[in-house]
């Protein structure tokens, strides 16, 4: 009499859990197609079958103990045919490995989301400053209006796929191991469009040109991106669409330079006005404004606008304008332009120079 516990490598009080952990690293180990041309092992592998055949079984089990026999009478069951053959076995002890690696043999192409979209929007300082609302033209798939997205003709509903009889998986048992894979017939969508529709070809979606409104709050700046939910490409099989994202880029200004909330302007003035005092006309981002310069201003002095520069997204606080002064100097000068400055540099001129060589002077001697 083979002793099935032995063979097993199991004592006789072993539980379910532990017998089916012995047969299958022994099946693993001496399965014919791991041991090709073996006679050996190929023997062995019977004796695994038959032995956890039996005892897998409570009542087989329970015959074996008492009697010696799976049937208490002497029958031998041995082989792959007592338990329904080895393929039943398999099928219950490993099948739901290669299910879970190879996803199933009865999944179908899922409803999937749809791509987002990208748009570079580019703005002028003012429309970046103040906002503005523009209309973009985003080109993207739509559900076929002539099917409805279904992608048959004449609103005839797709018919179940005679390959994968509509499970969208094909299953094959090659040897030892057991591999799924998408149908070639009907691409995993598990039914099949007999009449396509004419417009879209079977698709269900078309390519179309969406004109689409966009809102750009104030104070965006250069690498702003802004996001319009379900506006980006359509999904697949009824998934949602994607998303469409506006990076914004902002042009740069011939009289402003920007910094955060605040802007620059560089504004030139006479050198009269600079010794004298006056007003001068300036830009700002609302329009033209006149400021008071007063006398003696020098070159590169700066003047603060509040609230004349940028506001932060979402916000109430502004900004401020700076002005930058810049004295122009004439490179060409009338005859009685000439004269004057002459006059004024023989009235002037030496003090001038007398107060930077005492500055010289002090650096030198330490005074």
């Amino acid at each position: 009499m083979k002793d099935y516990y032995d063979i097993l490598g199991v004592g006789k009080n072993a539980t379910p859990d532990e017998l089916k952990k012995a047969f299958r690293q022994l099946a693993l180990k001496f399965h014919p197609d791991r041991n090709s041309g073996d006679k050996a092992s190929e023997e062995k592998f019977k004796e695994i079958n038959e032995a956890y055949s039996c005892l897998s079984d409570p009542n087989k089990r329970a015959n074996y103990d008492r009697f010696g026999t799976a049937d208490g009478g002497g029958m031998d069951f041995g082989g792959f045919s007592a338990a329904g053959g080895f393929t039943d076995i398999f099928d219950d002890f490993f099948g739901d490995i290669f299910r879970s690696a190879t996803g199933g043999g009865q999944r179908r192409q899922r409803a999937t989301r749809g791509s987002d979209l990208r748009y570079d929007m580019e703005l002028s300082l003012k429309e970046a400053a103040f906002g503005t609302e523009k209309t973009i033209n985003i080109p993207r798939h739509e559900s076929c209006q002539t099917c409805s997205g279904t992608g048959s003709a004449d609103g005839k509903k797709p018919v179940t796929c005679t390959v994968c009889n509509g499970a969208g998986q094909m299953r094959f048992q090659q040897g030892f191991f057991a591999i799924s894979k998408t149908c070639s017939r009907c691409n995993g969508a598990g039914t099949i469009i007999v009449e396509p529709c004419n417009q879209c070809r079977g698709v269900g979606r078309i390519k179309r040109t969406r004109s689409v409104s966009v809102k750009i709050p104030a104070g965006v700046d250069s690498n702003t991106k802004l996001k319009m939910s379900a506006e980006g490409e359509l999904g697949s099989l009824g998934g949602p669409p994607g998303d469409l994202y506006i990076f914004i880029s902002v042009q740069d200004d011939q009289f402003f330079k920007r910094e955060g909330m605040h802007i620059i302007c560089d504004v030139p003035i006479s050198y009269t006005i600079a010794a004298l005092g006056g007003e001068v006309e300036i830009p700002t981002l609302r329009g033209s404004e006149r400021i008071k310069i007063h006398s003696g201003t020098q070159s590169g002095e700066l003047f603060r606008l509040r609230g004349e520069g940028l506001s932060r997204i979402g916000g109430h606080d502004r900004g401020d304008q700076i002005v930058r002064i810049a004295i122009d100097v004439p490179k060409k000068l009338t005859q009685r332009q000439r004269e004057l400055l002459e006059e004024l540099a023989s009235i002037n001129g030496e003090e001038v120079q007398k107060r930077f060589s005492d500055k010289v002077k002090g650096f030198f001697t330490g005074e």
